[in-house]
């Protein structure tokens, strides 16, 4: 399958190369610099990838570019993501393990079109219908990350409420619980599910994500309403791996979860 290239992306991260060598920076020392793996940078400097806000300041001030690398943020596409989901996202899409516990909402990897519209098309303050569109067909694209190869692993623990709110009516509640037991039949999905009779305490606290780099650091996400934290801060982590352990502990097993889920599906 072929690239599609950004002209905006391809220019600006032509301008952010060339910047680079002229001042003997390496991608290793742009990218510690800025938060992002030397292969990012690599994806950036091709225009694969858009050549962030914060990469493209940090570079300006390494190269001394005088104000002229930072320039380019006016001219580069935004993100199709929300500004404080970008992160994350460039973390996930590296990720070689996925794992992560759901209160309320099928996790965006796993929601079918009719789910995430009706999720998308809801919001307050709502969204126009062009911005809609975009992340409704970014989402899409960003379920591609399931199967590519290599594979990656993901884990999803989804509380029971996820499976009982019938989001968008019964036909699209019915489809997403089909579109669940087909991605639990994925080799590398691992999907389990926590009724309401096994909950504890930690598991109504909310959502979290952990995601393994490709240099195994872990990165601990969790969200609110108006706030999300990406961190690979050692304490915050190891709080993440102890709750979604002990969740993935007590919840039913994968096969379990898909006869669960089918009894749900059998009853609609």
């Amino acid at each position: 399958m072929s690239v599609q290239y950004n002209p905006t992306w391809r220019y600006g991260g032509n301008q952010l190369k060339r910047w680079r060598m002229k001042a003997n920076v390496t991608r290793e020392e742009l990218g510690t610099a800025s938060n992002y793996s030397p292969d990012t940078i690599k994806a950036m400097e091709q225009g694969v990838r858009m050549p962030t806000a914060r990469v493209l300041d940090v570079a300006d001030g390494l190269c001394g570019a005088d104000g002229l690398l930072s320039a380019a943020k006016d001219f580069v596409q935004a993100e199709k993501f929300p500004a404080r989901a970008q992160d994350f996202m460039d973390r996930e899409r590296e990720a070689i393990t996925h794992w992560s516990y759901e209160l309320a909402l099928v996790p965006g990897l796993l929601q079918t079109a009719e789910y995430m519209r009706f999720l998308i098309g809801n919001r307050r303050p709502p969204l126009d219908e062009h911005t809609a569109q975009e992340r409704i067909a970014a989402r899409e694209e960003r379920q591609r990350l399931l199967t590519r190869r290599p594979l990656s692993s993901f884990g999803f623990v989804l509380y029971e409420a996820v499976l009982r709110c019938p989001f968008g009516g019964p036909d699209v509640h019915k489809g997403q619980l089909l579109r669940l037991l087909e991605a639990a039949e994925l080799p590398n999905i691992e999907l389990q599910v926590l009724p309401y009779d096994r909950a504890i305490s930690t598991a109504l606290i909310g959502p979290m994500v952990l995601l393994e780099a490709p240099d195994h650091e872990w990165f601990a996400y969790s969200t609110g309403q108006s706030i999300s934290q990406l961190t690979t801060d050692p304490p915050v982590v190891s709080a993440h791996i102890e709750r979604i352990s002990m969740i993935r502990a007590i919840a039913l097993n994968p096969v379990e979860s898909a006869q669960y889920i089918g009894r749900l599906v059998d009853a609609l």
